[in-house]
């Protein structure tokens, strides 16, 4: 199979994988190459594959959407770290842990632009 991981940034992966492993909304599952057409919403959580020569390869993903059609799977996630499991803790955390931040502030400052709206209407009505 053609394994493509896709991220906003570009692509993270574009390998020959004989399977891969992940966990979705409803359980975690192996894609083999024979396994039928198949799509799935994942979980945040690790997504594995193994390569022809049987080297298995672990990416911690951010959810996202798995897509299996004949010989492609390709994933699409927001974010996703690849590495061995003894890294990705560390890795996971860090890199999750910065994108969650920035999530924060954004968020922050569209309440405070809500904030300021609702203030400004308020007072151009009591203007009136």
């Amino acid at each position: 199979m053609d394994l493509k991981v896709m991220q906003p940034a570009g692509v993270e992966v574009t390998e020959e994988v004989r399977k891969v492993s992940a966990e979705g909304t409803h359980g975690a599952f192996t894609l083999l190459p024979r396994h039928v057409d198949f799509v799935a919403s994942l979980q945040p959580g690790l997504l594995s594959f193994e390569s022809p020569t049987g080297q298995e390869t672990f990416l911690a993903i951010d959810g996202g959407v798995l897509v299996k059609c004949g010989q492609e799977v390709w994933v699409s996630t927001p974010r996703s770290v690849r590495g061995s499991l003894g890294e990705l803790h560390e890795a996971v955390n860090e890199t999750f842990k910065q994108a969650s931040e920035r999530e924060q502030q954004a968020a922050s400052a569209v309440e405070k632009m809500e904030a300021d709206f609702i203030r400004r209407f308020v007072e151009l009505q009591h203007g009136q």
